[in-house]
């Protein structure tokens, strides 16, 4: 009797040092997303419908699990093996080139394990160990230099770029990796790098891209997706055809929707209905079913989490685990930005899914660890009589 107290007695501690109320919105966020995703491969028969939900459930399971593992280790302590994390970063990318590597869609971003259920996205498992080195570095430099000297600025900046061209030399995948980018930013305009440096790179940076695509040196299927924005008419059954079917499907949803397992796009299952409708476009389906309404609770729930993690960013112990929470409150924030606003046709198709809504197994694993890291950082800062309590 007394081993199962123990072992109740741990768990009760595990729990207790966990933030149920951030927990408590990502299940919702996962609840609603599962029934969007229901609906969304309902077209495809019981069968795969049953077995994308299950999928998607387990993968919330598993991520609820490492959420209250993160929410209870120091990462700080682990962050000074930052060697450790760096070779990981960069050789679980690499594996992307070797037969486990699996290309869809024109990206090599997927991992296929024999007799594994499902494929693994290694730049969703990479962006955790990554931000967490980041949040490292820059908060060392924050800390002794206040952000001054030209290193602080250099320094991470390289860091985050190297990813950002690792990962799309090893994928293809430049909307994964630049999700890094988005953290850096995030995390140098909290730490208080100036913002002249932002302007000064934003300038460069659209400078550089239009001498690129003035010599025509970018992809042709770069100037295709930014082209289609300013024209929807331009290569509206290529380019613009995602983005034109997704436009029509949120038009039609009204302001309370056509009614869930009713949409006319959602649950068609012919060539002009609605694709990729459970990952990147379950915006739509929440607008073609649900209406305005709908969409209005997706975004209140995901401004709901963002502002737990920047909540919980100002009550850190340290700027490295402030940073933290500033870096994956900053990649929800732009993630939502980019989904939604590619499904409003003023965003480019760029692959990135609806936190915690959109089907993907590691997708959703990575997301509940990066809460549970918010959580853990939210957890150091109650005196330890309270922890103990």
């Amino acid at each position: 009797m007394t081993f199962f107290k123990r072992i109740w007695q741990s768990v009760q501690d595990i729990v207790r040092k966990a933030d149920m109320k951030l927990l408590g919105l990502c299940m919702v966020c996962t609840v609603f997303g599962l029934v969007l995703i229901a609906s969304a491969t309902n077209y495809l028969g019981p069968e795969t419908q049953f077995k994308r939900v299950l999928i998607q459930a387990a993968g919330a399971v598993i991520g609820i699990g490492a959420y209250f593992i993160f929410s209870n280790i120091d990462v700080d302590y682990f962050s000074e093996k930052w060697w450790l994390f760096l070779v990981f970063n960069i050789g679980f990318i690499a594996l992307l080139r070797t037969p486990l590597g699996v290309e869809r869609y024109g990206n090599r971003s997927w991992l296929e394990i024999p007799h594994f259920p499902v494929n693994i996205q290694p730049a969703e498992i990479v962006r955790l160990t990554f931000t967490v080195l980041l949040a490292r570095q820059i908060g060392w430099f924050r800390d002794k230099r206040r952000m001054k000297g030209l290193g602080s600025l250099l320094l991470p900046a390289a860091h985050a770029g190297f990813m950002f061209v690792w990962i799309y030399v090893v994928s293809k995948d430049a909307g994964s990796g630049l999700m890094y980018l988005v953290i850096y930013a995030g995390m140098a305009l909290a730490a208080g790098l100036a913002w002249y440096w932002f302007a000064i790179g934003f300038t460069g940076l659209g400078l550089g891209i239009g001498l690129l695509a003035l010599f025509e040196k970018l992809p042709d299927y770069w100037v295709g997706r930014f082209r289609v924005l300013f024209d929807h008419s331009y290569d509206s059954l290529g380019r613009g055809y995602q983005q034109s079917r997704g436009m029509l499907a949120l038009g039609s949803g009204g302001l309370f929707g056509q009614g869930l397992f009713q949409g006319i796009q959602t649950q068609g299952v012919i060539d002009g209905s609605l694709p990729a409708r459970q990952t990147d476009f379950i915006f739509c389906v929440c607008g073609e079913e649900l209406g305005f309404v709908g969409c209005l609770v997706i975004i209140a729930l995901e401004f709901f989490v963002v502002y737990r993690c920047f909540q919980t960013a100002r009550l850190a112990r340290s700027s490295m685990d402030a940073l933290i929470c500033v870096g994956f409150g900053a990649m929800m924030i732009f993630q939502v930005l980019e989904n939604i606003g590619m499904c409003l046709f003023v965003m480019p198709v760029i692959g990135l899914t609806l936190p915690f809504f959109s089907y993907g197994g590691s997708s959703i694993v990575a997301l509940y660890a990066a809460m549970g890291m918010v959580s853990g950082v939210r957890g150091r800062t109650l005196p330890d009589w309270l922890r103990k309590t």
